[in-house]
Formats: C-alpha cells, structure tokens, sequence
C-alpha cells in the first residue's frame, strides 16, 4: 500500500533553506519517493487550518517511506529543513 507524507512548512529563512531545497529531490528519488505536491498556492477552505507551504510526496509503502526519512542521505540534510523553517509533517497510508 503507498504512503505519502504529507507537511505544512513555514519557510523562515529562504537563503538558509535553498541548500534543503535543492539536496533533498535526489533522496527521494533515490528512495523510491516522489513529489505530488511541492509548494503552490494553498486555498484554506474549512476550520482553521492556515498552511503556507504544502509538500506531499509519495513512496512505494510505509517501510520505505520510514527508510527514506531515517537514511543517512535526509539525515545529512534534516537540519538544514529544521532550522530554517517551522512546519507540521504525518505519514499517511493511502491507495
């Protein structure tokens, strides 16, 4: 069964997050992943959830997702997400 992950992300130091933004794409590839989502317009439409900056992305299934988040190749990188941004993130198993 696919998973996705699926995250709210505030961006709060744009410069600092570039070097996130462009390493990340070749770990998700390299994991089986790949993005549905990554940024865009977000139209907040019931209750009161505001996100500014979605990412969903989608892995073969759940193993692979978990992998892929505790590899070596994004926990090389994870930092340089976290300290630059504030943002909310779930896995999800899907269809």
């Amino acid at each position: 069964m696919v998973a996705y992950l699926i995250a709210d992300i505030e961006v709060t130091n744009p410069e600092g997050f570039k070097k996130y933004q462009e390493a990340v794409p070749a770990t998700i590839a390299k994991h089986g992943g790949k993005y549905l989502v990554r940024g865009g317009d977000v139209e907040p439409k019931e209750g009161d959830w505001t996100p500014t900056r979605m990412v969903v992305l989608e892995f073969p299934n759940m193993t692979t997702l978990k992998k892929w988040y505790n590899s070596d190749d994004y926990q090389n990188i994870i930092a340089d997400r976290t300290d630059n941004s504030n943002g909310n993130m779930v896995f999800v198993e899907g269809y």
